[in-house]
């Protein structure tokens, strides 16, 4: 949800500056630009190298910078942003906002923007229930400022209140949820499984497929860049997790099927996942010895879950819209179309997957959507555009429902 967004942030002088580090690190986890400006207070708890060595882009500092104000880095700071967070927001910078001051670096890039403000207050439980702090919070929020935290906790002073600065998690956690507010899917919940799973046999061999997870992960970060809240339940990969996406690693069917149940009730599903078809009856506890002379040891098989199917199940939590994927090497559509009837799901995506197309490993792929409205003969495209007209598919789909 926070994939390429840029923010600016803002740390002023209280004690829970020694916290931004840690907060820009979060914040580039979930994919975004962080440029930093710190105030002189601000600069007495956290050092412009910390934060410059966390965000890899210069800290600024100063107005009347003969480099940065040559350039007008007050405006360039307050248009460059898609959103200003300050962090932590003192009762004093509190205040500077409230009456419209412009004495520094911080209020100065504030008066100058127009793009969104949101706060993280941080200060003593007595300078937050002031009057004076309360009258300019209300202030803040009727100008659209909005305000994260604070929490009850011990603070510094060894006091213990409403005050303290909320963790930079749940700092990045609003502001992805602040991106998600009027995207097209927001307030929509989706479930996409991805990637092999692996099937013990003894505690070394397993029964596994070659897929790569490339196109579930793809689609699952289509999805929360649309707004969507996101679960990714994953078989074994080499992939990173997408940003702004809760990724629930799991090994065998039977694993990928509990957290798929666990992740209900959802609004969308897309079942991307190779799943083994098959398990060994029973796992051995000990590594099968091979013995010279003797004959392979019968491997006896069960079936695995059908989790496609158990999710597209009719009944009163089915989620409302169900996509599963056929991964064929011969008649591909028409094993499909078959597919998508027998498991009663939504969309089936049918692909080829036979050694000559790569598509396993690769990064291309080459799709057909089948509905109940027809076929639909994509291109051959990354992946990841797979992904993103997946996600725009599914976006019109809900635009057009009654």
């Amino acid at each position: 949800m926070l994939d390429g967004k840029r923010i600016l942030l803002i740390v002023s002088g209280g004690i829970a500056a020694y916290k931004c580090p840690d907060l820009v690190r979060r914040l580039r986890e979930r994919g975004c630009q962080v440029r930093c400006l710190l105030t002189r207070s601000g600069a007495e708890f956290v050092t412009a190298l910390a934060l410059q060595s966390v965000s890899e882009e210069k800290v600024y500092q100063e107005l009347f910078s003969l480099t940065d104000e040559n350039e007008m880095g007050h405006i360039r700071l307050s248009r460059e942003a898609d959103v200003i967070l300050i962090a932590p927001a003192t009762a004093n910078i509190i205040a500077k906002m409230a009456h419209g001051q412009a004495d520094d670096l911080a209020t100065t890039t504030l008066l100058a923007s127009d793009k969104p403000v949101i706060i993280a207050p941080a200060m003593n439980h007595r300078m937050w229930d002031h009057p004076a702090t309360r009258h300019n919070l209300q202030t803040l929020t009727a100008r659209g400022v909005q305000v994260i935290g604070p929490d009850q906790g011990a603070m510094a002073c060894g006091e213990f209140g409403m005050g303290r600065m909320s963790e930079p998690l749940a700092i990045a956690d609003a502001l992805g949820q602040f991106f998600r507010h009027g995207l097209p899917l927001a307030g929509r919940r989706a479930l996409v499984t991805s990637g092999p799973t692996f099937e013990a046999i003894d505690p070394v061999r397993f029964i596994g497929n070659r897929s790569s997870g490339k196109q579930g992960h793809a689609i699952a970060r289509a999805l929360a860049a649309l707004g969507c809240e996101t679960t990714l339940v994953s078989g074994p990969t080499r992939l990173a997790d997408p940003p702004g996406v809760s990724v629930v690693a799991v090994e065998s069917a039977r694993q990928m099927l509990a957290a798929c149940e666990t992740a209900l009730p959802v609004d969308i599903v897309v079942c991307a996942a190779a799943v083994a078809d098959w398990r060994a009856d029973q796992e051995q506890a000990s590594k099968i010895k091979k013995t010279t002379g003797r004959k392979p040891p019968p491997l006896k098989l069960t079936e695995n879950p059908d989790i496609l199917a158990l999710l597209a199940k009719p009944g009163k939590n089915r989620p409302a819209l169900v996509i599963g994927f056929a991964a064929e090497t011969d008649d591909v559509v028409a094993n499909a179309i078959a597919k998508r009837q027998r498991k009663q799901c939504d969309w089936i995506i049918a692909n080829d997957v036979s050694a000559a197309t790569g598509t396993f490993t690769g990064d291309f792929n080459q799709v057909h959507l089948i509905s109940a409205d027809g076929i639909k003969d994509w291109p051959k495209m990354s992946k990841s555009a797979v992904g993103e007209m997946l996600g725009q598919h599914i976006v019109d789909h809900f635009s057009e429902a009654p």
